[in-house]
C-alpha cells in the first residue's frame, strides 16, 4: 500500500495562482510572505506523513470502544492528538487574544488538507473543534469565551456540535432536547445521537455545544437555544473538576470512519447536564449555523482530502502492477501504460485538480468576507454563501466516483480489504450525508443562495467567468474556451429556469436543485481549470516543464470527458420539471 504525500506543490499553486492570495494582503496587519507560507505547509506536510498517516489503517481496523462509560479511541490516536496540539495546528487562524496564531483561514484549509488525507477519522475531532471555537467565539459572552476559548485553541480541550436526536434529524425543528433554568446555569435533559467523537480521551475536557429548548418556547427553530456543556465542570481557577452529568450511551457500528466514534450521548440521566446559554434565548440556531457553515466546506475539503488518498495510491499500484502485454508486445506492463487505465487515472486526477481550486478559491472568500469592509465584504459573504453548498455537495459528490475509481484501478486487490484502497471509499461515503445531505446543499443553493436575492449572487459571478473567458478567447487554449462557454450558456439559461420555478413553487421548484449544483460544479470547476492553465502559460506558480504538461492534460481532458457530463444536468433542468413535479407516493410500487 502506497505511502501518503502532502501535494504541497500542487496546493501552493492553487492558492498562489488560482485563489490568488494577494488579494487578502490589504486587510492583514501582518502580510504572509512564500516563505513563511511554505515553512507552515511543509510542517503541515511532515505531521500529515509522518504522525497521522501511519494510524490510518490500523484505526479502520481497531476502532473505538465503550468501556465503563467512557470512549478509548483507536490505538495511536492520543499521541496524534497530542502532537497536533502542541504543534499549535488547531489555533493556526485563531484570534490571537485567546491564544490563537490569528493566520488567515486558508492556510489552516491548506493544513487541514493533509491532516484529513492522512486519516479522515482522526480530522473530525479537530473540524468539530474548529466549529465550536468559531461559534463560541462569534455568539458567546465574553465570560465564556475566556473560559473555554484558550484551552480550545491550545488544542487541550475538544469540541463537539450536538443537533441531531432520534425524530429530530435535518428536521431540527423537532428538538425535543430541553433547558431548565437553575440559577445562572440551565440543566439540559435529553438524549442526542450521531454525535462525533462526542466523548474520548485525547483532550482533558470535551466542550459539547447543544441545541435544546426552555420552558415555554416557541415552536420550530425558532424556539432552540444554544448550550455550553463541558464534560467537566470548571472550578474557580477555570480547571475541569466534577464530571458533569452527561454520559456515552453507546458507539455506532458504522460503514466507514471506524476509528472516529460516532456515539448516542446522554445529558441529564441524573440531576441535569449543567448548561451554559450561547447568544440569546431561542437563537441558537443561528449560533449553530455558523458551526455547520464551517463544517459544510470543511466536508467539501474532506472530499478533496480522501480522493487524493485514493488518486495517490492507484497511481503507484498502477506504476506498478503488470498485466497484459505493452504496444510492441516485447515485455509485459505496467497497467498504466493501458488506455482505460489512464482514462480512469485522468478522471480522477483532473477532478481532484478542480476540486482544490475551488476549495482554496473559496477558502480565501470567507477570508475576505470577515477581514475586508464596504462592497467587498458584502460581495465576500454572498459570494461565500454560494460557494458553500456547491464545496460540500459538488466535491463530495465526484469523492464517490474517485474513491470507487481506485478499486476499480486496483481490479480484484482493491475489493481485498488488505490493500487499504476499499476503506477510502467506504470513508468517503458519509461525506454526502452528515452535515446536511447534498439534497440539502442543493436545496440551499436554489432557495437560499439564488431565489431569496432573485439570483443578483449567481448573476455576478457568472458574470466574472464570463469576463475571465473573453480575456482567454486568444490564447493558445481557446478552443478549451469554447467549451467552456457553452457550459456557461448553458447555466445562465439553467438559472432563469430554476429562478422561475422558485417564482413559481419554492416546493416543487426544489425538484431541480440538484442539477442545478452539479451543472455549477462542473461548470466552476472548469472556469478554474482554465484560469490554472492560463498561470501555467504565464509562468507563474514556477512549474517545471513536466508540472506544466501535467496541467495541460489535466485541464484538455476535464474539457473533453467532465465539463461534457453539464449538458445532461442542464438537459434535466430545461425538459426535466414536470417529470419530477407529477411524482408522487403512488407513482412507487413494488
Amino acid at each position: 500500500m502506497s505511502e501518503y504525500q502532502y501535494p504541497i506543490n500542487d496546493i501552493l499553486f492553487s492558492l498562489l495562482c488560482v485563489a490568488h492570495i494577494e488579494r487578502l494582503t490589504p486587510y492583514l496587519e501582518d502580510e504572509v510572505d512564500s516563505d513563511l507560507l511554505d515553512a507552515i505547509l511543509g510542517e503541515a506536510g511532515k505531521l500529515s506523513e509522518q504522525v497521522i498517516a501511519p494510524i490510518n489503517a490500523s484505526g479502520d481496523k481497531d476502532g473505538s470502544r465503550v468501556e465503563q462509560g467512557e470512549v478509548i479511541e483507536a490505538k495511536g490516536f492520543k499521541e496524534a492528538f497530542k502532537a497536533y496540539s502542541e504543534g499549535g495546528w488547531i489555533g493556526l487562524s485563531g484570534d490571537p487574544k485567546y491564544g490563537g496564531q490569528g493566520l488567515p483561514s486558508y492556510i489552516a484549509t491548506a493544513v487541514n488538507e493533509g491532516v484529513q488525507a492522512a486519516n479522515l477519522s482522526f480530522s473530525l475531532c479537530p473540524l468539530l473543534s474548529l466549529g465550536a471555537i468559531e461559534a463560541i467565539s462569534l455568539h458567546a459572552s465574553d465570560e465564556l469565551k475566556n473560559l473555554y476559548l484558550p484551552k480550545m485553541l491550545a488544542g487541550e480541550w475538544a469540541g463537539t456540535m450536538n443537533l441531531t436526536e432520534s425524530a429530530a434529524g435535518s428536521d431540527l425543528a423537532a428538538i425535543s432536547c430541553k433547558a431548565m433554568p437553575d440559577g445562572d446555569v440551565f440543566r439540559i435533559k435529553g438524549q442526542k445521537i450521531f454525535i462525533t467523537w462526542g466523548d474520548h480521551q485525547m483532550s482533558d475536557n470535551i466542550i459539547h455545544l447543544v441545541l435544546a429548548r426552555l420552558p415555554n418556547a416557541p415552536e420550530g427553530v425558532k424556539g432552540i437555544s444554544l448550550f455550553i456543556v463541558p464534560k467537566f465542570i470548571l472550578n474557580e481557577q477555570g480547571e475541569p473538576s466534577e464530571r458533569n452529568d452527561v454520559q456515552v450511551v453507546s458507539v455506532e457500528h458504522k460503514m466507514g470512519i471506524h476509528a472516529s466514534p460516532t456515539c448516542v450521548m446522554s445529558f441529564g440521566d441524573k440531576e441535569g447536564a449543567v448548561g451554559y446559554l450561547v447568544g440569546r434565548e431561542n437563537e441558537g440556531i443561528k449560533a449553530m449555523f455558523t458551526m455547520m457553515n464551517n463544517a459544510r466546506q470543511g466536508v467539501g475539503l474532506q472530499g478533496l482530502a480522501i480522493s487524493e488518498r485514493a488518486y495517490q495510491q492507484a497511481l503507484g499500484y498502477a506504476k506498478e502492477r503488470k498485466q497484459g502485454m505493452n504496444a510492441s508486445r516485447t515485455e509485459r506492463a505496467a497497467i498504466i501504460e493501458h488506455p482505460d487505465v489512464l482514462r480512469m487515472l485522468m478522471t480522477m486526477k483532473s477532478q481532484i485538480d478542480a476540486m482544490r481550486s475551488l476549495v482554496y478559491v473559496a477558502a480565501v472568500e470567507n477570508d475576505l468576507s470577515h477581514l475586508s469592509t464596504g462592497e467587498q465584504q458584502k460581495q465576500s459573504i454572498a459570494r461565500t454563501a454560494l460557494y458553500t453548498p456547491i464545496v460540500k455537495g459538488w466535491i463530495t459528490e465526484q469523492a464517490q466516483e474517485i474513491t470507487s475509481l481506485a478499486i476499480q484501478v486496483h481490479g480484484g486487490m482493491g475489493f481485498i480489504e488488505e490493500t487499504g484502497v476499499a476503506q477510502h471509499a467506504r470513508d468517503a461515503r458519509i461525506l454526502p450525508i452528515y452535515e446536511g445531505t447534498n439534497g440539502i446543499q442543493a436545496i440551499d443553493l436554489i432557495g437560499r443562495k439564488l431565489h431569496s436575492d432573485k439570483g443578483e449572487a449567481m448573476t455576478s459571478l457568472l458574470a466574472e467567468i464570463e469576463g475571465e473567458l473573453v480575456q482567454w478567447q486568444e490564447s493558445t487554449f481557446s478552443s478549451q474556451v469554447e467549451k467552456v462557454r457553452v457550459v456557461l450558456v448553458q447555466a445562465q439559461k439553467a438559472t432563469q429556469y430554476c429562478l422561475l420555478a422558485m417564482e413559481k413553487n419554492p416546493i416543487l421548484g426544489t425538484g431541480l436543485a440538484y442539477s442545478y449544483m452539479m451543472l455549477m460544479g462542473y461548470l466552476i470547476g472548469a472556469w478554474l481549470q482554465l484560469r490554472a492553465l492560463d498561470a501555467c502559460h504565464r509562468g507563474q506558480g514556477k512549474l517545471d516543464e513536466t508540472q506544466k504538461r501535467s496541467w495541460e492534460h489535466s485541464v484538455a481532458f476535464y474539457c473533453d470527458h467532465l465539463l461534457s457530463r453539464s449538458s445532461s444536468h442542464f438537459l434535466s433542468i430545461e425538459h426535466g420539471q414536470s417529470s419530477v413535479e407529477e411524482l408522487d407516493e403512488n407513482s412507487f410500487i413494488r
